[in-house]
């Protein structure tokens, strides 16, 4: 597949010396996820052009490399990426492909975003096949939690100043904007959680970790019996009799997942299986960073006042 993509760099050589990218942006973000988009929009404004290479629907663990994205990261000043191994699958040849110095691993506009952030169940110990999908450097799903939203916002904010000093007060302002709209939000996060407080949940995938923090739920067990790993039937029935003997009575689903197995495992277990926006642009509702707490919040609170669960 990647073989057969270079040629498209003779496209993008022509893409970049073009009237149209001259007229462009002056600073070229290109993104992982559109979370990250949304981030760099926050802060970088109209002095930069921003895109996403996975859209929010979809597993970012499994991109399907296309010959657009190697011309997006030729012409990107700056890739912004989640890090932690989630785009181990996918990023590294399309870095290549794309021939774009600028933008490899430790180059000037190179951005782990990861590294900033609060990182949770980072694995100790020897790792086998027999663990799954397993992230040895931690759960890579740390944009859940809005405080690492805010971590991430600040280092895009240092590393567009790096790029364009010029406009180091128009980033700063947009920052300190972004922040203080956060925050309010997060006041009223809180207060419409509060009544929810040690609520016993389970999920399909691990990628909760940072947001049941934040929120203070209970995540009791895994439609999966391990990351990646198909549920047995065995393991559905030991869930099952898990979620009656606790009352727990939500199941929490990400939109790219077949919603078969989880909602047989609700019928028998009395339960609701609610599914959650993971990424900004899950839902064409979700266009920014705080509506996309403020969609999966109202969705959850809503759940559990029906569900009455406290």
């Amino acid at each position: 597949m990647i073989r057969r993509l270079i040629p498209f760099q003779i496209a993008a050589l022509i893409l970049a010396l073009s009237p149209a990218a001259a007229a462009r942006a002056e600073i070229t973000v290109v993104t992982t996820t559109e979370t990250l988009a949304a981030l760099a929009r926050e802060i970088g404004g109209d002095r930069i052009e921003a895109e996403s290479i996975a859209r929010g629907y979809q597993d970012p663990h499994f991109v399907e490399p296309k010959p657009s994205f190697i011309l997006k990261l030729y012409r990107a000043d700056l890739l912004i990426l989640v890090g932690r191994d989630l785009e181990i699958g996918w990023l590294p040849a399309l870095i290549t492909q794309s021939r774009n110095r600028q933008i490899r691993p430790g180059a000037e506009g190179y951005l782990d975003a990861s590294f900033t952030a609060t990182i949770l169940e980072i694995f100790q110990g020897q790792i086998t096949r027999a663990m799954g999908d397993v992230h040895p450097l931690g759960n890579p799903h740390y944009l859940l939690g809005p405080g690492n939203g805010r971590r991430v916002a600040k280092a895009i904010q240092q590393k567009l100043t790096q790029q364009s000093p010029d406009d180091a007060a128009y980033f700063s302002e947009r920052y300190a904007d972004f922040d203080r709209r956060l925050a309010t939000a997060e006041a009223r996060w809180d207060a419409s959680m509060v009544s929810y407080a040690g609520t016993r949940i389970v999920t399909y995938h691990r990628s909760w970790a940072n947001f049941v923090d934040r929120f203070k739920l209970d995540v009791v067990g895994y439609v999966e019996p391990r990351p990646g790993i198909p549920p047995s039937p065995a393991h559905i029935v030991t869930l099952i009799q898990e979620m009656r003997s606790q009352e727990i009575k939500l199941i929490l689903v990400e939109p790219y997942f077949d919603l078969k197995t989880p909602e047989a495992i609700a019928r028998q277990a009395d339960a609701q299986v609610l599914v959650l926006a993971p990424a900004v642009g899950a839902t064409e509702e979700i266009g920014g960073y705080i509506e996309l707490f403020d969609h999966n919040l109202m969705l959850l609170a809503s759940a559990l006042d029906k569900l009455g669960a406290q």
